[in-house]
């Protein structure tokens, strides 16, 4: 990309996505980005959920201000090639303030708003990315009278969570906003975000307490967007149950197209899990206990590992035609707060060792109930398994979530009688099943599947 001007479009974050609202910029206009950036926070009936910039550029121009709702689609921001906005003639701007003595005068943190102050154009600081400009936002630090520590100067996240202000409350943007239209005072509330940081769950399970205070000055008004009104409710649980409302809609849709147009297959199995759960034992005898295994990590490999040997199962049903995966990007089935269902992707599932894969299922988890997403986690899962295990469920019959071609499922690991070379004893069992598009594959490739899975996990060594 050079000098075009392009759009930024409403992504599509799901098959059952028709619009999202979008709860934050973490970009203003100026701001030079990169391919990959997070610059804006999409709030879709399922999910908080970070989107990348598709390109490198600057952003010349935000289209639709924060909390619109708007169709998959729709113009959201205008990003401007480098060498067009280099070659962008000057606009006509103030001579910067200065004290007596000929000194400049130090300009102050950046609005929290996310949008410059009037009259002040934004000047977007060159040693640091959106990203860290957000984060130093969120926690009241002036990045520039900091000195990074990163290459060439650079400041980086740690600087930032470093030189965090003591006194400010750790709380995103969004939460911010939510509390001030809820009421709710942030001081008293705890933050189960990363780091500890006050997100819009914890705001919304306060304001469902009753716990409303003061209104957060801190957040400012953005022209054009409408105020709470002063005389709004504390606490509105009709909202609260309005999303939950849609997130079920949500879900709804999608599960009855999958009916609808799927021509679903099902096999099952039963695995002998008596090795797998000798060598896990093993393994996390002498490991500390935040580095231990859980089954469901070896259930997740195994799962991977056995689409990665079957791609027919790895991939999309798109244009009457299958489309494999270019790696297993494992759609994780887990439940939200106040009900609801979402399953990002945990990428290159096949390839992580199972520490590695441990460690991004717990951050996983963590994010989709208590922080954000990003994009590419809500729509690049190749194959989605859930595991409905710890409620108790011994079978699980799933149903594919468009346009994927395969669901698999978990029971719970019941100690049942099992005969073992003629002699029969009690083994701890799992049943696995394969919930499978018939327009990509048929049972003897889905029964290929499932047989890689028990081999898998009767000898885990090999994961």
């Amino acid at each position: 990309m050079t000098g075009e001007r392009q759009e930024f479009l409403m992504p599509s974050l799901g098959a059952d996505m028709e619009s999202g609202t979008v709860a934050e910029w973490l970009v203003k206009p100026g701001d030079q980005i990169r391919k990959g950036d997070v610059i804006a926070v999409i709030d879709t009936d399922k999910a908080l959920i970070e989107v990348e910039s598709f390109q490198t550029g600057v952003v010349e121009s935000l289209l639709v201000g924060i909390g619109e709702r708007v169709p998959v689609g729709t113009p959201l921001a205008v990003i401007t090639g480098i060498a067009a906005a280099v070659k962008r003639p000057p606009t006509a701007r103030k001579p910067p303030s200065s004290e007596p003595g000929g000194k400049r005068a130090r300009r102050g943190p950046a609005p929290v708003s996310g949008v410059p102050e009037p009259g002040r154009p934004h000047v977007p600081s060159p040693v640091t990315s959106p990203l860290v400009r957000h984060l130093a936002e969120q926690r009241g630090v002036d990045v520039a009278a900091m000195h990074g520590t990163g290459p060439g100067g650079r400041v980086t996240r740690a600087d930032v969570e470093h030189a965090e202000h003591p006194a400010r409350v750790k709380a995103s943007p969004f939460a911010r906003r939510l509390a001030l239209e809820l009421g709710v005072d942030l001081a008293g509330v705890h933050g189960t975000g990363r780091t500890g940081a006050i997100c819009a769950d914890d705001v919304r399970e306060a304001a469902t307490r009753g716990e409303t205070g003061p209104r957060d000055e801190t957040v400012r008004a953005i022209p054009g967007q409408a105020t709470p009104a002063a005389g709004a409710q504390a606490v509105r649980e009709p909202d609260l149950e309005r999303r939950r409302e849609a997130m079920r809609q949500a879900i709804a849709r999608a599960m009855a197209k999958s009916n609808r147009e799927i021509p679903h297959y099902h096999l099952s199995t039963t695995v002998d899990m008596s090795a797998a759960l000798a060598w896990l034992r093993e393994r996390n005898r002498d490991l500390p206990v935040a580095e231990r295994l859980l089954p469901a990590a070896l259930l997740l490999k195994a799962a991977a590992r056995a689409a990665g040997e079957i791609p027919q199962l790895n991939g999309f049903w798109l244009d009457d035609a299958f489309v494999p995966g270019d790696a297993v990007h494992l759609g994780v089935a887990i439940s939200l707060k106040g009900g609801g269902l979402i399953a990002p992707a945990l990428h290159d599932a096949a390839s992580r060792d199972l520490g590695d894969l441990m460690a991004a299922l717990k951050d996983l988890v963590a994010r989709s109930r208590t922080g954000r997403l990003r994009s590419a986690e809500m729509t690049e899962a190749t194959i989605t398994v859930t595991n409905l295990g710890d409620q108790g469920v011994e079978v699980v019959h799933g149903v594919i979530y468009p346009p994927q071609v395969a669901l698999v499922g978990f029971g719970k690991i019941l100690e049942r009688p099992w005969a073992v070379d003629g002699l029969l004893g009690v083994r701890p069992l799992v049943t696995v099943t394969l919930a499978a598009d018939h327009r990509a594959t048929d049972g003897y490739t889905g029964g290929r599947f499932l047989t890689a899975v028990d081999r898998l996990l009767t000898q885990p060594e090999e994961l």
